[in-house]
C-alpha cells in the first residue's frame, strides 16, 4: 500500500487494554551520556522461576499450561499439576543420571510438550539446560555449530524427540554422550516415557529448595556470525525479573491470565524465555503452534487460529506478513484471530509498514477498533525484554522506553546514541568466556546492545525511542561519511514491499552504496512475462522485472538526503541466506556483517559493470 494514500482505519478507536503508564527520570552525566529510569520501582520477584509452577499448581491445578496438537490432530493438554508432578518426576530423572551444574542437558529437538516438560524439570532441580537450535542437527551439512555448542557446554545428557532423525548428529559430535529420546530409542538409549516413570524422592525437593536467584537456569546460544555461537548464560533472576517486568507491562495479565498461541522456537530468548514462561508466571495457557511463516506450513497456523483465539499474539514480521494473506481471505479466521486480541507484539526485525497498515485495517474492518501493535528492544543477554513501547502508534519502529527496574543508558558515538542497559535481568555473562564477557560491558558494567536508539519526540523524553541501527553494522564511505545500515535496510524493505525479502546494504569504504537483495521470486514470478521460468536466474534476467525494480529504485532515490542513503545499485542474490555460514538467525533475519563477508563476489560484481546489476543511472 502506498503509505501516502489516504488510512480512514486510523480514525478508529483502540480497543481498550490495560498497559503500564510509563514515566522516566532522566540523569545527565559528562560528555553528553543520558540516563533513563522508570520513577516506579520494579515489585518484588520470586527467586526461583519454578516458584511460579508451584504456585499455579495449587492454585489453579486443573487449568491448562500447555496444549499440542497430538498424531489425533485433537489437542494434547497439560494442567498446571501435571506439569509440577511430570517435572519433579524427570527431575529426579536427571540427578540420577548425574546431571549436575557443570552437567547440563541440551535438547536438540523443536517445542512440544515433552521439551517443555524437561526444560521445567531442569529448572526445577537447579541444572541449567540448552535448548540448541534443530537446524544445527537436521539443516547443517557438517555439524559444526553442533560440535561447538557440546563443546562449549559438555551436555551429560542429551535429549531428541526422534532417535532416526537426531541420532546421525549426536554420533558424529558427541559418540559417547547418554541419549534420552520420545520415540526409536534402542540399545543403550533411554525412553522418554521410562524416564516419565521415575519416582520422585527426597533429592528432587532438596535441589528445589537449593536453588537461588543465581542458579543457572539455561544456557541461550547467541546465533553467531562467525565461529561458535556464545553460550549466553541465563539465571533464574534474570528470567524471574524479566516476567515481572513484563506482567507489570501488560498489566491486563493481572486481570485474566494470557491465552497465547506461538510457534516462536524455544532456543530462542523470545520463545524460550519470554513466551515460554509468561503463561507460567501468569497462570495462563501457551497453545504450541506446530505451523511456520512459510508457505508450506502456515496452512497449520491458520488451521489453529482458527480454533485458538489469543489474548495476546506474538510474531516477526515475515510471520505477520505470511498470515495477512489468509486473514483477508477468510472471515472466520479474522473472527477469530481477532475476537479475544487485546495487543499484537512483533519482533525480531523491524516491521515493514505495509505490514502494520494491513494489520490495523483488518483489526478495524473486523472489530470496528483498532489493536495495538507493539514491540520492544531486547536481546538474548537481556532474558529478553529491556525497553518496550505499548502506547498506541500511527508507524512502525518505536521501541518504547525502559522497563521497571532497568536503566537505560544511552552514549554519544559516532553521530549516535549507543545504547547500554543495567537491570536484574541482565546476564552475568558467556560461559567460560571471560574475555568475551569484559567487552560486552562497559566500564560502569552496563550491557552494550551494539544498537543505536534515536528519539521519537526530541522535545519529549517520556515518548520512546526509534532503533536506529546497529553501531556494529554501520561502516563509512571512502568519503568518510558513516552510513546506519539499520534504518537503511528498513527503508528499502519498505519500499520495495512484498518483492523484497530482506537486503544487506555494501559500501565500506566505496563511493557510494549498493545492496545485495535476496528476492521473494514469488513475487518476482507475478511481475515476470508469462514464458519466464520461475527460477532465482531467469527472474533476476527478466526485462519486466528488472524495469519495474530499477523503477524502485530510483524512487528511493529520490527521497534520500545523501550519500549516506542513496543507493545507487543492486543485484538480486541466490542462493537465500546460510545458516551454516551465519548469514541468517532463526528468526528468519539476516546478519549484515556475515553475508557481506562471504558474499564478497556480489559485493564486487555490484560495483562492476556486470549485465545483473540494476542501477540508478547517473
Amino acid at each position: 500500500m502506498n503509505e501516502s494514500a489516504p488510512k480512514p482505519w486510523l480514525a478508529a478507536p483502540f480497543r481498550p487494554v490495560r498497559c503500564w503508564a510509563p514515566e522516566v527520570e532522566v540523569r545527565h552525566g559528562p560528555g553528553g551520556v543520558l540516563y533513563l529510569e522508570q520513577k516506579a520501582p520494579l515489585p518484588p520477584y520470586p527467586e526461583r522461576i519454578a516458584d511460579m509452577l508451584v504456585h499455579w499448581a495449587a492454585r489453579a491445578p486443573d487449568r491448562t499450561v500447555l496444549a499440542e496438537r497430538g498424531a489425533d490432530g485433537n489437542w494434547r493438554r497439560l494442567s498446571y499439576a501435571k506439569a509440577l508432578a511430570h517435572a519433579r518426576r524427570l527431575g529426579q530423572y536427571l540427578l540420577d543420571r548425574g546431571l549436575s551444574a557443570s552437567a547440563p542437558l541440551a535438547i536438540l529437538s523443536g517445542n512440544d510438550i515433552e521439551h517443555a516438560l524437561l526444560g521445567l524439570a531442569a529448572v526445577y532441580a537447579g541444572i541449567p539446560y540448552a535448548a540448541i537450535s534443530p537446524a544445527y542437527s537436521l539443516v547443517s551439512t557438517d555439524y559444526t555449530r553442533l560440535r561447538g555448542t557440546f563443546e562449549t557446554i559438555r551436555p551429560a545428557l542429551v535429549f531428541a524427540a526422534d532417535a532416526e532423525r537426531f541420532g546421525p548428529a549426536i554420533e558424529a559430535v558427541a559418540p559417547g554422550v547418554k541419549r534420552l529420546f520420545t520415540k526409536g530409542a534402542r540399545g543403550l538409549e533411554e525412553d522418554f516415557a521410562e524416564a516419565l516413570a521415575t519416582e520422585p524422592g527426597p533429592a528432587v525437593d532438596e535441589a528445589f529448595r537449593s536453588v537461588t536467584g543465581e542458579t543457572i537456569a539455561k544456557f541461550l546460544f547467541t546465533s553467531g556470525s562467525t565461529g561458535t555461537p556464545k553460550a549466553v548464560v541465563n539465571t533464574n533472576r534474570m528470567i524471574s525479573s524479566n516476567q515481572i517486568m513484563s506482567r507489570e507491562t501488560f498489566a491486563y495479565f493481572k486481570d485474566e491470565p494470557p491465552l497465547l498461541l506461538d510457534w516462536a522456537p524455544w532456543h530462542h530468548t523470545a520463545g524460550g524465555n519470554k513466551l515460554f514462561y509468561m503463561p507460567i508466571f501468569n497462570g495462563g495457557t501457551l497453545y504450541i503452534d506446530d505451523g511456520r511463516p512459510t508457505q508450506a506450513d502456515i496452512g497449520r497456523t491458520v488451521r489453529n487460529l482458527k480454533e485458538v483465539s489469543p489474548t495476546w499474539y506474538f510474531n516477526v514480521p515475515k510471520g505477520f506478513e505470511a498470515l495477512i494473506p489468509h486473514l483477508q481471505a477468510d472471515g472466520d479466521l479474522r473472527e477469530s484471530f481477532f475476537k479475544n486480541l487485546k495487543l499484537i507484539w512483533y519482533a525480531g526485525a523491524g516491521m515493514a509498514q505495509h505490514t502494520w497498515d494491513a494489520l490495523e485495517r483488518l483489526a478495524v474492518e473486523t472489530t470496528g477498533r483498532r489493536i495495538v501493535i507493539a514491540t520492544g528492544l531486547g536481546a538474548t543477554e537481556t532474558a529478553p525484554a529491556a525497553l518496550m513501547c505499548t502506547w498506541p502508534q500511527e508507524k512502525a519502529g518505536n521501541v518504547g522506553l525502559p522497563c521497571l527496574g532497568v536503566s537505560l543508558k544511552l552514549v554519544p558515538l559516532d553521530g549516535k546514541l549507543d545504547a547500554r542497559v543495567k537491570g536484574p535481568n541482565i546476564t552475568p555473562g558467556y560461559w567460560n568466556t571471560p574475555a568475551l564477557t569484559a567487552e560486552a560491558f562497559d566500564e560502569e558494567g552496563y550491557y552494550r546492545f551494539g544498537d543505536a536508539l534515536r528519539f521519537a519526540d526530541p522535545d519529549d523524553m517520556q515518548a520512546g525511542f526509534f532503533f536506529d541501527g546497529r553501531t556494529a553494522e554501520n561502516f563509512k564511505l571512502d568519503t568518510g561519511t558513516w552510513v546506519s545500515t539499520g534504518a537503511l535496510r528498513t527503508r528499502f524493505i519498505d519500499h520495495f514491499g512484498a518483492a523484497v525479502h530482506d537486503v544487506a546494504i555494501a559500501g565500506a569504504d566505496r563511493p557510494y552504496l549498493a545492496a545485495l537483495v535476496f528476492p521473494d521470486l514469488g513475487a518476482l514470478a507475478k511481475l515476470a512475462e508469462p514464458d519466464t521460468p520461475k527460477e532465482a536466474r531467469s527472474l533476476a534476467a527478466d526485462e519486466t522485472v528488472r524495469a519495474h525494480l530499477r523503477e524502485k529504485l530510483k524512487g528511493l532515490a529520490a527521497t534520500s538526503t545523501g550519500s549516506s542513503t542513496l543507493i545507487r545499485r543492486m543485484i538480486l542474490v541466490d542462493p537465500p541466506p546460510s545458516m551454516d555460514k551465519g548469514e541468517m538467525t532463526d528468526k528468519g533475519s539476516i546478519n549484515q556483517r556475515a553475508v557481506l563477508r562471504s558474499r564478497s563476489e556480489w559485493v564486487e560484481e555490484v560495483y562492476s559493470d556486470s549485465p545483473r546489476v540494476i542501477g540508478i543511472g547517473e
